[in-house]
């Protein structure tokens, strides 16, 4: 992400929870002395009026309005404040995603302070923020005994995790709701997530002591009743196959072409919290029922691009990885996905009829890669006995494009 004109620095400076007063003298000094001073409207309200000082709020909504923001004041100096580490969960993060040339000043964050109140080290807990995202993120960290810091949006934040963590088979994980941290007016409730009642102030950070039996696996393969389908599913066997073949990596982008229930690209981002995934899937229901799977395993920034491939595949973003897990024979899509990778970039293609095979025969002909055909039987009853039924063989192509 970019912008074509930017500020010549903007110094993003963290306010603890002493407000202004709290600043070092030479933070104070830098704020009183900007002509253009951008903050929330609260944070601006705590700095003493300055004659000829220029005051800017934050737009609203942020992500339209700051590119128009950082325009309006391209070639300028610019201080900004934000709450205790701007680069934590907060504003400098984003400036620096549009080019901005940044430099912060932070204070301490929240998360340290959250930490510090409940005695966890940095490395025994997890964060995830929820600010203006979906609770359901905090979903994919959640195992037994695992300890999170979730990063609320406001005070209806405690009861939506709660009930979240209730719904998803975590009901017995303790909340504590730290309200306020570094201020006159801490606070401190915990309780059960099963029988949360309390409120809380708008200013919070939930720490979960996570505990029960709900989902718990980053491996790929998850059982196959953990998907809302109507059959259109990537078995989890075959799902196995195909992504230790598309080898997700931290940061990369998966086109799961022919989604179905999103069960590849889903997978693909419970491997670490900053893999993406575009979903394209022509069927309506298909593509709501893959956006509620990712809300329900925890990975709800998921994007689902209702299309047929492969015209729906312009303008996204180049993928480091391609799943095609239905509709390879459509004219021109193998080609067009293959085209589209980056360099390195991995193909998996899955196909169970004839003309499928026969395709990817010829594809491995041309191209090279690995042809593989995978056949998967399971137990079933026969009378009183036990004997093994068969599933559909697969037959996968998986193609690593030259580094070059």
């Amino acid at each position: 992400m970019s912008s074509t004109g930017v500020p010549t620095e903007i110094v993003v400076v963290g306010i603890g929870a002493d407000g202004f007063s709290g600043l070092s003298p030479a933070s104070r000094d830098l704020v009183l002395g900007a002509s253009v001073l951008w903050g929330g409207a609260r944070h601006l309200s705590l700095v003493p009026a300055v004659s000829g000082q220029e005051r800017v709020p934050w737009p609203s909504p942020l992500s339209s309005g700051l590119p128009g923001l950082l325009s309006e004041y391209a070639g300028r100096s610019v201080v900004a404040l934000a709450s205790g580490d701007p680069l934590v969960s907060g504003i400098a993060t984003t400036l620096l995603e549009y080019g901005a040339p940044v430099r912060v000043v932070p204070a301490v964050s929240s998360v340290a302070l959250a930490r510090a109140r409940m005695g966890w080290s940095a490395e025994s807990c997890a964060v995830v923020t929820v600010v203006g995202r979906s609770v359901s993120r905090v979903l994919r960290e959640c195992a037994p005994g695992r300890r999170i810091l979730v990063l609320s949006s406001d005070a209806s934040t405690p009861a939506e995790v709660a009930s979240l963590l209730t719904s998803s088979g975590w009901g017995s994980s303790r909340l504590t709701v730290l309200g306020d941290l570094g201020s006159s007016s801490e606070s401190s409730v915990s309780g059960v997530a099963s029988s949360w009642s309390d409120s809380s102030p708008a200013l919070n950070v939930i720490a979960v002591e996570v505990s029960g039996n709900g989902l718990a696996s980053w491996a790929p393969g998850l059982p196959d009743d953990a998907y809302e389908h109507d059959g259109q599913l990537t078995k989890r066997d075959l799902r196995a196959a195909a992504l230790a073949r598309l080898m997700p990596a931290p940061g990369q982008l998966l086109w799961d072409v022919g989604a179905g229930a999103g069960s590849v690209g889903i997978e693909w981002m419970r491997s670490h919290p900053t893999c993406r995934t575009i979903a394209i899937e022509s069927d309506s229901s298909r593509a709501a029922r893959t956006a509620r799977n990712a809300h329900t395993l925890g990975v709800p920034d998921l994007q689902v691009f209702e299309g047929r491939a492969p015209s729906a595949l312009t303008d996204l973003d180049a993928p480091d990885a391609i799943f095609i897990g239905g509709g390879a024979t459509r004219e021109g899509v193998l080609d067009a996905c293959r085209a589209a990778l980056k360099p390195g970039g991995r193909l998996v293609v899955h196909g169970v009829t004839l003309e499928t095979e026969v395709l990817l025969a010829k594809a491995y002909a041309d191209h090279g890669g690995e042809l593989t055909r995978i056949s998967v039987e399971n137990t079933a009853p026969i009378g009183t006995f036990t004997g093994w039924t068969p599933s559909r063989s697969v037959t996968q192509w998986a193609l690593t494009k030259s580094a070059r």
